[in-house]
């Protein structure tokens, strides 16, 4: 009789800072203002990230090849547009539904995710963001102890 082997779902731990950002800073604009500040080079992909149908974030990153780091910028709303049969003067327009990429943080803005090996950065790291004019406030999350991690990895 052949041994079967399991894989649980936490095996696989992938090891990443993340960082909430508070902004009123469009996405494209959040990522110039980052790399002006934190010298990266963080540019938006050609594909979203998907969660269904209606539901894409845009994402920029940055392969830091010197310190062997992977950047990561998620907007952490996105708005989905859905007809609603609705009678009376609004009745032809779409409804917008705004829906959050990591729901127990819904007041975050963006969510800065870095790929590393080490965690000695995360303190300079958000003082350098905060020094951003637009940036309100910026810290780190506990990945670990969020309910949807799994939007983040992909």
């Amino acid at each position: 009789m052949a041994a079967i082997h399991k894989i649980s779902g936490d095996f696989y731990e992938d090891s990443f800072a993340l960082i909430a950002l508070h902004s009123s800073l469009e996405d494209y604009a959040m990522a110039y203002a980052l790399n002006l500040y934190l010298k990266s080079n963080l540019s938006r992909t050609a594909i979203d990230l998907d969660l269904s149908q209606k539901i894409s974030f845009p994402i920029f990153e940055w392969r830091d090849r010197i310190n062997d780091r992977y950047w990561t910028l998620l907007p952490n709303n996105s708005n989905a547009e859905e007809q609603v049969d609705q009678s009376g003067l609004f009745r032809n327009e779409p409804a917008l539904t705004l829906h959050h990429l990591v729901p127990e943080h819904k007041d975050v803005d963006y969510f800065l995710k870095i790929e590393r090996d080490d965690s000695d950065m995360d303190d300079e790291l958000v003082r350098s963001i905060l020094s951003i004019p637009r940036v309100v406030t910026a810290y780190t999350i506990e990945a670990n102890m969020l309910k949807s991690k799994n939007n983040l990895i992909f």
